[in-house]
């Protein structure tokens, strides 16, 4: 395997930190810049958006670009994001730097992945893919926990930072030891689209992304979920973040070992009715801090089990479409969170935080039938096949 492949993991693991290091230091911006924290719950909304939407866009637009070049392009815009994100004094723009930071960093994904594949040979390619994914869904994860850590300790401004000191490291390794990558002719967009003419697929894709969607619905809001009804503040709150990551990195890999063992459809139900369950109940576990501890953990486990299982899943069921459905899978689930962070600032604002668990675990159990209609439904079309595109 060539070491410069855990570089690309790296890079994606500072770029994937930044969607959700703000979600659990929101209180103290709303605090700062004077607005209600389903507000400051768009700067989670619109960075999710952005991610979703841009990468293709801006893939196709640089695909002449040599491939270094264009990385170290992008982590400059990005580093530019997140500086103008420690600076920011009001709503506007940090909003602006977060989709600045976004839409370059949506670009950067993209661009470790397939630097990953060209930099190995073809026996380790689906190995080198499958690590720097690893950066990303390690830090969907932890940046929750290290921004709250960073922001009660230094104040918000300090993860946004830590991100810009972390990109100018990465920049350093990619000047210093990526050699040159000629760009490779890419799937139209167009042409990626149209395999969700597929039912299996199109269902598959719209699991990932109710499933996300239900489950950022309060995870997103999970530090004034956890002050106002349990009443915890500082360290405590800390402990249930770093509690929470280090179940759902667990749960990744446990995921995956079901779907080897018992098969991605049986392990995508099982997970997605269990989670269903988990996050139904914290709502009715706040009177015991040991019964809620247990039930969160239970529910982080789940939150990133179903992954692997559906990565399986779309393969097994278009092959030949592969590439494609992983990259439409990674804007899914980034839909997903920006639709649950909406909801859930809605939800706050117009209700309460204690509603949040609810709400989410609706569209959870939503998830559970697309998945189930996915899995039924018989095609009497073939998947359609873009292999001749790559």
């Amino acid at each position: 395997m060539d070491k410069r492949v855990y570089l690309l993991t790296i890079v994606s693991f500072v770029v994937g930190m930044v969607e959700l290091i703000i979600g659990g230091i929101l209180d103290l911006v709303a605090q700062d810049l004077q607005i209600s924290v389903g507000k400051a719950g768009l700067f989670i909304t619109v960075f999710s958006l952005v991610f979703a939407i841009a990468a293709p866009i801006l893939l196709t637009a640089t695909a002449k670009m040599e491939r270094k070049k264009l990385m170290l392009s992008a982590l400059f815009i990005f580093l530019l994001g997140n500086i103008l994100s420690v600076l920011s004094p009001t709503f506007t723009i940090l909003l602006v730097a977060r989709i600045i930071s976004a839409a370059s960093g949506s670009l950067l994904v993209v661009l470790c992945v397939t630097i990953a594949s060209n930099i190995v040979e073809k026996q380790f390619r689906a190995r080198a893919i499958g690590i720097v994914f690893m950066g990303v869904s390690g830090s969907l994860v932890l940046g929750m926990p290290i921004g709250l850590m960073l922001g009660n300790a230094f104040g918000w401004r300090a993860p946004f930072l830590l991100i810009s000191l972390l990109t100018l490291f990465s920049m350093t390794g990619v000047y210093f030891f990526m050699e040159k990558v000629n760009p490779k002719p890419s799937v139209p967009l167009k042409q990626q689209l149209q395999t969700l003419k597929n039912r299996k697929i199109l269902f598959a894709q719209l699991t990932t992304f109710l499933f996300l969607a239900g489950h950022l619905t309060l995870y997103g809001y999970l530090t004034p979920f956890v002050k106002s009804v349990l009443g915890l503040e500082g360290s405590w709150v800390s402990i249930i973040y770093l509690l929470f990551g280090i179940s759902a990195v667990v749960g990744g890999g446990i995921g995956g070992t079901f779907a080897d063992k018992f098969g991605a459809k049986k392990t995508i139900l099982g997970v997605t009715i269990a989670f269903a369950l988990s996050i139904f109940a914290i709502p009715y576990t706040t009177f015991a801090l040991p019964l809620f501890l247990i039930v969160m953990m239970i529910w982080g486990a789940l939150s990133w089990a179903v992954t692997p299982a559906m990565q399986s899943y779309l393969i097994e069921t278009s092959p030949e479409t592969a590439d494609v459905q992983q990259s439409l899978n990674n804007s899914a689930l980034h839909f997903g969170i920006a639709f649950g962070s909406l909801i859930g600032g809605i939800v706050i604002d117009h209700a309460s935080v204690q509603q949040n668990a609810t709400v989410g675990g609706v569209f959870v159990l939503i998830a559970l039938g697309a998945a189930v209609i996915s899995m039924t439904k018989r095609e009497k079309v073939s998947s359609i096949a873009v292999s001749d595109s790559f």
